[in-house]
């Protein structure tokens, strides 16, 4: 039987993932436990999985950034399925924003609580179950926008630059316990994340194409993985730019306009 956790199930990718994961243990292989805010698109969720795929969900609306409640979320989890096999930190929040004004200030602040504090309060609850299995596997959602700070997103590319080395960190401390941390970056994946966007999103992936890449990248425990490929290549090209190159490109690039949320 397995059992995963996933943070920001309600819509976009995490709601993907546990499409994915429902249909890959269908017929009561699998325990998912769905996290968001939105406790009415969590409990459609779990009834259409649990219709469509005979599963087990465990339905647990609140805020990462609740570090309390995740506690007490992933304690039920742990008491009536034991320590999971996979958690995955998927709740994220972008923005627009510019640091000139002064307004900006508390979107900086809930950006960085929900995508880097809510993944440690995500993971944090979990740990110690998990070594006493002797087994486990972190997963946090990361993005390329993290390699290379972006204009107009520099709330949200220093987040990820953040999950990033996060979770380097993590994966070295956690090795000598036998559990994997895995970091998935996504390019541009098409969600309500993205669909604010009025500029081009080169290689735009659907998001059940992405999933369906995520549970391999995670089956297989890859450290670190871009997905689309191509944004892994450019990824890669993006860190060797010098950056008075990187200057000259970005300052007229387009970007996500001020004051759009876009909430997982």
């Amino acid at each position: 039987m397995k059992k995963i956790f996933i943070t920001g199930a309600s819509s976009g990718i995490g709601n993907a993932l546990a499409q994915e994961y429902a249909k890959r243990f269908a017929n009561g292989k699998v325990i998912i436990g769905l996290v968001a805010r939105r406790s009415e698109r969590l409990q459609q969720l779990a009834s259409e999985l649990q219709t469509q795929h005979q599963i087990t969900c465990a339905v647990y609306p609140l805020d990462v950034r609740d570090s309390t409640a995740l506690e007490a979320a992933a304690q039920d989890f742990i008491t009536r399925f034991g320590a999971p096999e996979i958690v995955i930190a998927n709740a994220g929040v972008s923005r627009g924003t510019l640091t000139e004004y002064k307004e900006d200030t508390p979107a900086f602040q809930a950006i960085m609580d929900i995508n880097v504090l809510g993944m440690v309060h995500t993971f944090q609850p979990f740990i110690a179950a998990m070594k006493q299995a002797g087994h486990g596997q972190l997963v946090g959602i990361a993005s390329v926008a993290g390699i290379r700070g972006l204009p107009g997103a520099g709330a949200y590319s220093a987040s990820k630059a953040a999950v990033i080395n996060y979770l380097e960190s993590l994966r070295v401390e956690m090795a000598r316990d036998n559990i994997a941390v895995t970091t998935i970056a996504p390019g541009y994946i098409r969600s309500p994340m993205t669909n604010v966007n009025s500029y081009k999103m080169p290689f735009l992936m659907d998001v059940d194409v992405f999933a369906h890449k995520f549970a391999i990248a995670v089956e297989s425990k890859r450290r670190f993985v871009v997905i689309p490929w191509q944004m892994g290549i450019l990824a890669r090209f993006m860190r060797l730019i010098p950056p008075y190159l990187w200057d000259f490109a970005m300052k007229k690039a387009p970007h996500k306009k001020r004051l759009d949320w876009d909430w997982l």
